[in-house]
């Protein structure tokens, strides 16, 4: 039995291996593709992103492409800026946890212009340390609230307004920070931020290693 990976980035043994799939939407087979994923220094990830509504253009297959992208770089999140779009769109896939946390069985959701509403300052606070697809190689202890009030619409829109907790709470928060030009590196004490500038300055230079597809920022 495998632990639960300590932050997104980890290595999940039980993802799929193919780089492409056939997803059957509204009658027609969807061929979903691997997306580069864009690195830090990228300005995409530093602009705020927008609300969008059920017009815009091949969303199911843009929902398609992200989740086999998170699939393929072994994440359990992905927020469209991270795939180039500054629209307010996040993918979250826990099943592969389950066997650590049944309560994620089958756990696989599209969240369409999510906001959190509220952080319930009274629940415990919680310190794990995260990863992000679109910082390789840095993983750092992040402190969040472990009870959130969100609203978000699914992939048929439909409106949610739900407090979540937990595990998926922390991956909320991280996911919709990318939303709101925020980085788990923001949230780090000033200590912290001065230690890892060395890697984020091998980054910016496109000097790392993944074994995903990446847009750096000098390519």
């Amino acid at each position: 039995m495998r632990s639960v990976p300590p932050s997104f980035c980890a290595t999940i043994s039980s993802r799929k291996e193919s780089d492409i799939y056939n997803n059957h939407l509204n009658n027609h087979f969807i061929e979903a593709v691997i997306l580069p994923i864009y690195i830090y220094g990228q300005p995409v990830l530093r602009n705020e992103s927008l609300d969008i509504d059920a017009n815009y253009p091949d969303l199911k297959e843009l929902i398609a492409n992200m989740f086999e992208t998170l699939t393929a770089s072994e994440g359990v999140g992905l927020a469209a800026p991270q795939i180039g779009k500054n629209i307010r769109l996040a993918v979250i896939d826990l099943d592969v946890l389950s066997d650590d946390l049944p309560e994620y069985k089958d756990f696989r959701k599209a969240f369409i212009n999510p906001h959190i509403i509220e952080y319930d300052e009274n629940s415990e606070k919680k310190t794990m340390e995260e990863g992000c697809l679109s910082l390789p190689g840095i993983h750092e202890n992040v402190t969040r609230p472990t009870r959130i009030h969100v609203k978000y619409m699914d992939e048929d829109f439909n409106a949610h307004d739900e407090w979540v907790e937990g595990y998926l709470a922390r991956v909320m928060q991280h996911e919709f920070d990318h939303l709101d030009a925020t980085m788990f590196i923001d949230r780090l004490s000033p200590l912290r931020k001065q230690l890892i500038k060395s890697k984020l300055k091998a980054l910016l230079q496109g000097r790392y290693r993944c074994s995903y597809r990446t847009k750096p920022v000098r390519k």
